[in-house]
């Protein structure tokens, strides 16, 4: 008996079939939306990602984190839409970088109140945060008083304005808690 020769058309033919599926099973896997939540990291905004922040185990570790940790949420009050119960929880995670004595200056009722009359002034203005820079960590001045540890920076923000661009230099003055938290005393504006 004889053996049937397939012909190399044929061969070819189903070849390219087979690539064919296993190039559609590769697009059709790397495409598909995965149900792992990947979707919604997405959609995330910037002060959803700001709160998801745990202060206690994940407290920045120098005066330069403090205040960067700080101006992005100033940026996330200041240029985002939100509701009341998220402009609350915004301004206690920022409090929760306040020095303690800075916190107990004003009661928290009437410290959502000035801020959400700040916020209303700046968006009444069409005010924006557009960017900000620190001090580098060599410019940061440390020393002791009174017991404490303290450090002395500054911080630009970049503010927008319309068309027009403003700055506003602020030197920023911290205090070390008894956990070693760097922890926001005050600040005042550096006149030009």
């Amino acid at each position: 008996m004889k053996k049937e020769r397939q012909s190399p058309l044929k061969l070819i033919v189903i070849g390219c079939i087979l690539a064919a599926l296993v190039v559609g099973f590769y697009f059709y896997l790397s495409n598909r939306t995965k149900g792992d939540g990947t979707e919604q990291a997405e959609t995330i905004t910037k002060s959803q990602q700001v709160l998801l922040r745990n202060l206690e185990n994940n407290y920045p570790p120098s005066p330069r984190e403090v205040l960067k940790y700080y101006c992005d949420i100033l940026q996330c009050l200041y240029n985002e839409p939100h509701s009341d119960e998220e402009l609350e929880k915004l301004a206690m995670q920022i409090q929760l970088l306040y020095d303690e004595e800075f916190v107990a200056n004003q009661p928290e009722d009437v410290y959502l109140l000035n801020l959400a009359g700040e916020i209303a002034e700046l968006n009444k203005h069409d005010m924006k945060i557009s960017s900000y820079s620190t001090s580098s960590s060599t410019d940061v001045e440390y020393f002791s008083r009174d017991g404490y540890e303290w450090a002395s920076l500054y911080g630009i923000l970049s503010i927008r304005q319309g068309t027009k661009m403003l700055t506003s230099n602020e030197k920023f003055l911290m205090r070390k808690d008894e956990d070693g938290h760097w922890k926001i005393y005050g600040w005042e504006l550096v006149k030009e």
